[in-house]
């Protein structure tokens, strides 16, 4: 299996991540913030992404350094684990339905980290979760995962079921990148290198 583990520690937060990108989708997630902990999840079971996080951080503070570090080490061990990229897909896109809300996601493991982020928008807080963090950790992940990254709400109401969209589209785009094309046995750019 595709696989890296990371441990960062700051005077903020102590984050550990351990990914397998040739999972099941199973996920042990340990973040304080029960609504992330929730996404997380999410990401890792429709990514077909074994995951296990923990996080030790600042929440008498609030969740921002929390969920950015984890994406910082969540995009840190995904990068490692696809090595070098040799016979990926690369690219990845997803649209999801939850509800009446409607999610896109699409990324390219490009190794240009970038990020396209409307969410519309959303309620302040989802149970104990800013929703603004969304974006934090996503822009985390990508400048870390080195991805190109666009995530696009393009409707809905309840802002439970947009991030959940969110996560979730997350995890199915990032399932397609990563599968190996048994088409290519090289890396996917005509650069030759990724």
């Amino acid at each position: 299996m595709r696989g890296a583990t990371v441990k960062r520690e700051t005077e903020e937060t102590s984050v550990f991540v351990e990914v397998e990108l040739d999972g099941e989708g199973y996920a042990e997630v340990r973040t304080g913030i029960g609504f992330f902990d929730h996404m997380l999840n999410l990401m890792a079971a429709h990514g077909c992404l074994n995951m296990r996080v923990a996080c030790d951080g600042d929440l008498e503070v609030d969740g921002h350094h929390s969920v950015e570090d984890i994406g910082i080490a969540l995009g840190m061990a995904f990068r490692e684990a696809l090595g070098d990229k040799k016979g990926i897909r690369r690219y990845g896109s997803f649209y999801l339905p939850m509800d009446e809300a409607l999610a896109f996601v699409a990324l390219d493991i490009s190794g240009r980290s970038f990020l396209v982020y409307d969410g519309g928008k959303m309620a302040p807080m989802i149970g104990g979760y800013d929703t603004e963090l969304t974006e934090e950790f996503l822009r985390a992940f990508a400048m870390n995962a080195g991805i190109t990254l666009h995530v696009k709400i393009l409707y809905g109401a309840n802002s439970h079921h947009k991030a959940e969209a969110i996560f979730k589209a997350l995890g199915h785009a990032l399932r397609i990148a990563v599968e190996d094309d048994p088409r290519v046995d090289r890396i996917p750019s005509t650069k030759g290198s990724l």
